[in-house]
Formats: structure tokens, sequence, C-alpha cells
């Protein structure tokens, strides 16, 4: 289950109240490019895109955290009864299943990470988790930025970025684009 478009919005502006940051302005144009890749891929809903999109880094609104908003996302999601979006908090930072490629601090408990840990070992992933996953790594809080910045930015913010996280975020962008039948870039101008 997911919320509507405007209770979708309405979550994200009162979290943004609890934690100010260009982390809502980040979400918005997540939300922004899982709705027009969606749009163009007739097996996708377009509406459910931008929500999960929109919402994918909710969990921030429990502070300045890394690996703790995802844990936060997750269990406030579901908390509220939206599994779906919950489901999008735990997988939109592993596009390869495996919790040791996060990219920074593991500031949860090891039950907390285990929740998780143990939730993504028993997803299957669907085009939506890897729409997100998509748009995660091209959607800064500025705008639409190529792939390749922003790895860019992480890698040099964080001093590493896994080859084959990588690689994957690039098979990522082909398989969307082999989907809408065009290179997804084209779809934000």
């Amino acid at each position: 289950m997911i919320p509507t478009r405007e209770e979708a919005k309405k979550l994200l502006a009162e979290a943004e109240t609890h934690n100010p940051g260009a982390w809502a302005r980040h979400s918005e144009v997540v939300a922004f490019c899982a709705e027009r890749i969606a749009q163009a891929c007739p097996d996708l809903d377009a509406e459910k895109a931008y929500v999960l999109g929109l919402l994918h880094d909710i969990g921030r609104r429990f502070g300045v955290k890394h690996f703790g908003h995802i844990y936060d996302g997750y269990r406030y999601m579901n908390e509220l009864g939206y599994d779906e979006v919950a489901r999008i908090c735990a997988s939109h930072s592993f596009s390869i299943q495996r919790i040791e490629d996060y990219i920074g601090n593991f500031d949860v408990t090891k039950e907390e990470q285990q929740i998780i840990e143990d939730y993504l070992a028993e997803l299957v992933y669907d085009d939506y988790d890897k729409l997100i996953q998509l748009c995660d790594s091209i959607g800064a809080a500025e705008g639409v930025v190529s792939m390749e910045e922003r790895m860019g930015d992480v890698k040099r913010r964080y001093g590493a970025y896994p080859q084959d996280k990588w690689d994957r975020n690039l098979w990522l962008k082909d398989y969307f684009s082999n989907k809408a039948d065009k290179d997804i870039y084209s779809l934000f101008i």
C-alpha cells in the first residue's frame, strides 16, 4: 500500500520541519525522475513511481543519519501501513543486495542492522526497487545530474565507491533506457 500523491507531499513537508535540509529537495528530484521514466515504460505506474521516489528518504525525518535513515524510514512507513514505501526505504541504497556495500556510517544498533539485512535477503527486486535506485543516483538537490557526476561526488565525500555498485548503477541506466526505448536523460529535457 502507498499513500496518495497529496498524502506523500504532506508526509515529506512535515518531515522536513523535523529535519530541514537538502534531502527534501533531493527527494522531489528523485520523484520527478521516477515519474518521467515510468511514464515512458508501459508496464510501470507513474503515480506509484512518483510517490515511492518522494518518500524513499523519509527516514531522514528523524535526524541527520546515515544507515539510520534506511531503518527509520522502513520502520516509520510500516507503522503507517505503507508497506510498499517501507520496501523502497530499505532497498533504495542497495542496488546490489549486500549490506556491506553501504556507503556511510552504520549508525544503528546491531538489531536494527540485522532487520534490514534479513529483509533485503528475502527481497526479489522489482522494477520499482530498481527505478528508485536509479533515480537516487541521478537526482541531486540541485536537479538531475549525470550518474557519473553523482557517484563521483559520493566517492569524493566518502572516499570510496565499490566498483560493482558503480557498474550496477550504469546497468540500471541502460536497463531503463532500453525499457523506455530512449536514453533516460532525454526524458528530463
